[in-house]
């Protein structure tokens, strides 16, 4: 079997009642002919929108199709033990040029339940922030269900949320349950588990170009809504110069940020996991086996199967990247 290599696939474009401009101006990529662009998945098993691979010998291949036949070599033998042949995360940019609804996500117990689907547990990398974005994660204050019907009812959520002020480089770790929302003026990687499924809260009672208000999820979100009260729910963390750093670590994924202007050598032997690197400023190459390399450029990303143990990260410049592994 031929030997893997650092895998491109081909970005998934959606167009968004509150998408915009920036994943074409920002990160370079084509979405015509939609009007806009508010999501491009870049790794995605979910059902009815897999990648398809555009680099290699693989190109033309679905994820699935390169899991099945690659499995451990591909994943890590513990993550396929675990998952199988479904992928475990979903990988995105997000353009809001508007504010995207208020919502929460189920657990993986209530997702099963209800919807045979992993739940959603996810985290953000603030890339771009227009002057005096914010966005909405958590409570301002203990509440409970029938607080938060009250304000729903009288429309004055706005009362009991959590609204943070961004910037570039801010990450927030939003677990099944925190109810949340990307502000207007925003662009974000987003990790996730693999899962589409969201209950919308409340959406400003903004109506599509037909006229139509989008269907809100009120009875389903209630059972799945942490109601506590959680105090600096924006991660901290210190980014050093060509050094790796943690920012968030949960059960089903972690990142680590690396901004680096010098080649980086990495060695996963014991790390038994695919590896995924998303780029947000500058460019590199992923040196691997026999000096071959993969160029990766800001606003791409790229996914390193298990097998290769050894790879170079070669800096072209000052760059910045996300990387995620389980």
């Amino acid at each position: 079997m031929s030997v893997l290599y650092p895998i491109k696939f081909t970005p998934i474009l959606k167009d968004k009642i509150w998408g915009g401009e920036k994943l074409k101006t920002a990160l370079g990529k084509e979405f015509s002919p939609l009007p806009n662009a508010g999501e491009s998945w870049e790794i995605s098993g979910v059902p009815g929108n897999v990648s398809v691979v555009e680099n290699g010998f693989l190109a033309g291949n679905t994820l699935n199709e390169v899991l099945e036949i690659y499995m451990g070599d591909l994943v890590g033998d513990k993550n396929y033990q675990q998952y199988g042949n479904d992928f475990p995360l979903l990988i995105k940019f997000i353009d809001a040029n508007d504010v995207l609804s208020i919502q929460v996500h189920p657990d993986d117990k209530l997702a099963e339940e209800r919807h045979n689907s992993f739940g959603k547990t996810e985290m953000w990398y603030v890339m771009q922030a227009d002057e005096g974005a914010s966005l909405i994660s958590g409570f301002s204050k203990d509440v409970n269900k029938e607080t938060y019907l009250k304000h729903l009812k009288e429309n004055s959520l706005d009362e009991i949320l959590a609204s943070h002020k961004v910037a570039p480089g801010d990450v927030f770790y939003i677990p099944a349950g925190r109810v949340h929302a990307i502000g207007k003026g925003i662009l974000l990687a987003e990790i996730q588990q693999t899962s589409d499924v969201t209950y919308r809260i409340y959406d400003f009672d903004r109506k599509d170009d037909q006229g139509n208000t989008r269907e809100l999820h009120t009875e389903q979100a209630l059972d799945a809504i942490d109601y506590k009260f959680y105090e600096d729910l924006k991660t901290d963390y210190k980014a050093e110069n060509n050094e790796t750093t943690e920012v968030v670590k949960c059960d089903y994924f972690k990142t680590n940020v690396l901004e680096f202007d010098q080649a980086i050598k990495k060695d996963f032997y014991v790390l038994d996991s695919f590896l995924i690197y998303m780029c947000s400023e500058g460019s590199f190459e992923i040196e691997y086996e026999d000096g071959k390399s993969e160029k990766v450029n800001k606003g791409e990303t790229v996914l390193v199967p298990a097998e290769l143990r050894t790879i170079t990260l070669k800096p072209a410049e000052k760059t910045k990247v996300l990387e995620v592994y389980l």
